[in-house]
């Protein structure tokens, strides 16, 4: 009997080609026939609880509520176990709806006793986070158990510390240091870092939190010529852009207004005995040492309040 000629080319392929794994589409739009994963979400300051969800199904859940609720812009808070399944959902979150804007909040990653800052790149992820949140670009945010425990610092500290730059505008350069300042950017030689900002003349280089890349301004007098970005190794400019958003460098204030109230609080706080409840959500805050380069940790948590 002779084969035809279909399966002759899909023998000849398999014996010839080792086998690839192929990855399915996300689905353009959920099957009609199958019920919801949560049929009727609850009244406010209600609850409710669900059968286990196995698999991925926690996550197609998700995505279904947010769904909905997106219509009526309103943000899902999904608050997971660990970073782990915090990652997997926002994978598969974005997998089930691509059209839904998701945001993992990430964690300080530091202990609250530890003699260092967390690293740059995650105060400026967490910045540009509720950056997004305080603007209602964000669908669905995802946080750890542990993360979501840390208090935030208030809508208003990033409204009045957020300010933009265009092409073409008039700058104030002497104003445009002390805003930078204000905001908690770090003048430097050389910006490699999120928090930066450098001034040669008439350039500027700003590296904004929330950014993944640097901006240089280029002067023409006192009005903003050009706005490009630059790659922080080889220092060389890569394409011009029209304006720059530049959040603080700082999830906590440091201006004349923020250190005396953090100074308050901390002595407040080191005063009050170990029998009484701990202030401001702090345990043993007394055990801090009081040298200056250890009140890092207490500044962390007393002062973006």
């Amino acid at each position: 009997m002779s084969t035809t000629p279909v399966a002759a080319a899909t023998d000849a392929s398999a014996t010839s080609n080792p086998p690839v794994a192929i990855v399915a589409p996300p689905p353009a739009a959920y099957p009609a026939g199958l019920p919801p994963l949560v049929p009727v979400l609850p009244s406010p300051g209600q609850r409710t609880a669900l059968a286990p969800l196995a698999g991925s199904a926690d996550a197609l859940a998700i995505a279904e509520i947010a769904t909905a609720q997106s219509a009526s812009r309103r943000t899902v808070a999904v608050i997971c176990a660990d970073a782990l399944s915090a990652q997997r959902l926002s994978d598969e979150i974005a997998w089930f709806a691509p059209a839904l804007r998701v945001a993992a909040f990430p964690d300080w990653e530091t202990l609250p006793y530890d003699h260092f800052s967390p690293h740059q790149d995650l105060v400026s992820e967490r910045l540009a986070t509720l950056y997004h949140l305080a603007r209602g670009e964000c669908d669905v945010v995802i946080v750890t158990a542990s993360t979501a425990l840390y208090r935030l610092v208030p809508a208003s500290y990033l409204a009045a510390r957020t300010f933009f730059l265009s092409q073409g505008a008039r700058l104030d350069l002497p104003a445009l240091r002390e805003q930078l300042a204000l905001a908690g950017y770090q003048h430097v030689t050389q910006v490699v870092a999120p928090g930066e900002f450098s001034v040669r003349g008439g350039l500027i280089d700003l590296f904004p939190t929330g950014s993944t890349l640097p901006y240089r301004l280029d002067l023409f007098g006192d009005d903003i010529e050009s706005i490009k970005t630059f790659d922080v190794d080889t220092q060389r400019t890569l394409y011009p852009m029209r304006d720059v958003r530049l959040l603080p460098a700082r999830a906590f204030p440091l201006g004349d207004e923020g250190r005396p109230r953090f100074r308050s609080r901390y002595y407040t706080t080191r005063s009050t005995s170990a029998a009484a409840p701990p202030a401001f959500g702090v345990k043993a805050i007394s055990n801090v040492s009081a040298s200056p380069p250890r009140k890092v940790s207490a500044w962390k948590t007393c002062a973006a309040t």
